[in-house]
């Protein structure tokens, strides 16, 4: 017999997710439009992923296994929906992935009945999360994601070894585990995404060398590499294209976000910059461009964030957090998925004709307090002299 108690709650649930999304009213820059509520949140999870719904076997109607947050999605359009696949976290702490769809990009996202079970192929892995998706040029839809295990080597019960986990799929219900990606010189990987058109003949992926589970160490920032085959996929050599620069969004560390967005005048990248507060590290989002002749080659990169938590935003198991690593491009539109604070999901959204006057227009970043006074003075000064000439 099933509980009473669940029809109760589904009905609660589908009015949840039945609501309406809007477009933040007090809230403008002339670049993307926030959203008013959260597109994916723990309030979305079946409930049919939590309780057993039997009276006999659960009389209390208790959570039998809860879910903490829901989080860093990978994104895709397909079908006709728009597609997330998210990072679940329970609240074992363990993560794992559920796909969700919507109509229409910012609202209804409904989790189809089952999470995504990987194929179970690494046996040391504990826990696996933050999913890219690459349509590919090559017919097949990629995920890269952190595949995280226990460092047997040290003693301290916390350390882990990062590595890129690589699955395949056509339709995100059946997926097939490839190796996991090598990179010959650097020991830990983090916020891989595979670039979706082949580079010289070669898949590419944007890396991110680390020394240390947490720590970059000599990790320099996002790198670049090239592989012959992604049914083993090994990365000789590692270019640096986006580097950690001293006393900026990404001084202590950066990563790829979401697949580049491929645009007229380039490869537009929505990635990740890290500094350290005394209120602990601080995730922002910013963005560059890359040549379309040679993706390792920045032409534009506009100063400071791109994209930061506001409000209720800041606050959330790992507080003043804006995580993205997924985007989808709809005709003119661009939806850009962003988690707050490890805790759920939003969306901004913009047009390609503004990100890329976004991106191209807006200066760089001076890297000095003394020029980048000049920089502001000479925009004021430009802006007086038309209101001066408004008045005549």
């Amino acid at each position: 017999m099933i509980h009473e108690k669940f029809y109760v709650l589904r009905k609660i649930q589908d009015e949840f997710l039945s609501q309406k999304n809007k477009i933040k009213a007090d809230f403008y820059n002339g670049i993307y439009d926030r959203w008013e509520n959260p597109v994916l949140t723990r309030d979305h999870i079946p409930l049919t992923w939590k309780y057993d719904i039997c009276k006999e076997t659960n009389p209390f109607f208790m959570e039998r296994l809860g879910v903490n947050a829901v989080m860093n999605s990978g994104a895709i359009y397909l079908n006709g929906k728009y597609c997330l696949v998210a990072r679940i976290e329970g609240n074992d702490r363990k993560s794992f992935f559920g796909v969700a769809e919507s109509e229409t990009g910012v609202d209804g996202f409904r989790f189809r009945d089952y999470p995504i079970q990987l194929p179970d192929t690494c046996e040391e892995e504990t826990n696996v999360y933050d999913m890219r998706l690459t349509q590919h040029e090559d017919g097949w839809i990629y995920g890269t994601f952190c595949s995280e295990s226990k460092d047997t080597s040290n003693k301290d019960l916390s350390a882990a070894v990062a590595a890129c986990g690589i699955v395949r799929t056509k339709d995100l219900t059946t997926w097939e585990r490839l190796p996991n990606l090598i990179t010959k010189k650097s020991p830990q990987q983090r916020n891989v995404v595979l670039h979706p058109e082949f580079v010289n003949g070669k898949y590419a992926f944007y890396t991110r060398p680390m020394d240390d589970f947490i720590d970059t160490g000599s990790g320099g920032g996002i790198g670049f590499g090239l592989c012959d085959d992604i049914t083993n996929p090994v990365i000789d050599e590692e270019k640096i294209i986006s580097p950690r620069v001293y006393h900026t969004i990404t001084e202590v560390k950066n990563g790829a976000g979401a697949v580049p967005i491929k645009t007229e005048k380039g490869w537009i990248h929505i990635s990740h910059g890290v500094r350290n507060t005394a209120a602990g590290l601080r995730y922002v989002l910013y963005v560059y461009a890359t040549s379309l002749e040679d993706p390792t080659k920045v032409i534009a990169e506009p100063g400071g964030f791109f994209l930061v938590p506001l409000g209720k935003e800041r606050v959330g198991d790992v507080s003043n957090v804006v995580f993205s690593n997924g985007a989808i491009v709809k005709g003119n539109n661009v939806y850009i998925y962003y988690a707050s604070s490890d805790t759920r999901m939003h969306v901004a959204t913009t047009t390609l004709d503004k990100l890329i006057d976004y991106t191209f227009n807006t200066p760089e970043d001076p890297h000095r307090s003394p020029d980048c006074v000049v920089q502001r003075c000479q925009l004021i000064g430009r802006n007086l002299e038309l209101l001066e000439n408004d008045k005549e």
